[in-house]
């Protein structure tokens, strides 16, 4: 699902990058690249050992009578694949990112973006017009360029396809980027705008304001995202009444567990993976199945 520009990370990385730009802090760009390296290193280092792992041939014991050989092997190949193009999408992301610091790709966008707003006759003082205008072209970036583009349609339409899973057109791809570009212009701008107002103003307890901004952000989105947004991308429909829906009753009410919805996702228009989950808050519990598992075998409850 193509929603990148709410994501926590991002959300994070633009933050931090915008308050350098505004010399609230005195990190060096040089000391951001020492650390992304070092944590690139790292990470490397346990991904290593995780292939290592992945290439042994063995069926672990844990799973010898729970799985077949067959499926291990597949499971097996298919992590190899995908733990390969992890490495190659990781080296070159490290590559883009540091060369970004390096030659301060960041400020010289910022100061482009200002030039932008004051041709178009705005106030290029106003900061939240600033950086609406800046990040505006941060998402335009960061959807074509090799880092992400490239990677998503190798990804979904090599890798998943190869081993059977991808169940989704190209159509589909991109009219889900499409939707998420959409959201991102709809949700960013107040979002964004909130934000550096709070920078503005927040003084010494900048953070304590900031925190609980994103946190009643945060818990507005949960509650909104599988009311409002999931089904633009999905279709959401009821679990019909059958042995299955009174199994799963019958174990929420043996955990006191408050359900109140089940339904069926049509994740198969996108994949063969299978998934569940839940979500609500309080008393208002739901929980939301993917029907390709429900396909697959008779769940055991």
């Amino acid at each position: 699902m193509a929603f990148p520009y709410l994501e926590a990370v991002l959300g994070e990385f633009l933050l931090s990058s915008f308050l350098i730009l505004r010399g609230k802090t005195k990190v060096s760009s040089g000391f951001v690249n020492s650390f992304m390296i070092f944590m690139y290193l790292f990470e490397t280092y346990l991904d290593i050992r995780q292939h290592a792992a992945l290439k042994l041939p063995n069926l672990p014991k844990p799973l010898e009578g729970v799985i077949s050989r067959e499926k291990f092997e597949k499971a097996r190949a298919y992590s190899i694949d995908k733990s390969y193009f992890h490495f190659i999408h990781e080296a070159v992301t490290i590559l883009m990112d540091t060369a970004i610091l390096y030659f301060g790709i960041l400020p010289w966008f910022w100061k482009l973006s200002g030039n932008l707003v004051a041709y178009l006759g705005l106030d290029a003082e106003n900061e939240i017009i600033h950086t609406l205008s800046f990040l505006a072209g941060v998402m335009i970036w960061s959807q074509v360029h090799i880092m992400d583009l490239p990677f998503s349609l190798y990804s979904t339409f090599v890798i998943e396809a190869r081993h059977g899973f991808n169940k989704q057109t190209i159509w589909l791809f991109f009219r889900d980027m499409f939707k998420g570009i959409c959201l991102s212009i709809l949700l960013g701008p107040p979002i964004v705008s909130a934000i550096v107002f709070i920078v503005q103003k927040g003084g010494p307890y900048l953070a304590i304001y900031l925190w609980a901004f994103m946190f009643v952000l945060s818990l507005v989105m949960m509650t909104l995202y599988p009311i409002l947004i999931a089904p633009l991308f999905n279709k959401f429909t009821p679990l019909p009444d059958g042995e299955l829906r009174k199994k799963i009753e019958k174990l929420a009410a043996s955990l006191k567990f408050p359900l109140k919805k089940l339904f069926v996702v049509d994740g198969s228009t996108r994949s063969s993976h299978s998934n569940a989950y839940m979500y609500g808050f309080f008393n208002n519990k739901r929980i939301v199945l993917y029907d390709t598992l429900i396909q697959q075998e008779p769940l055991d409850l």
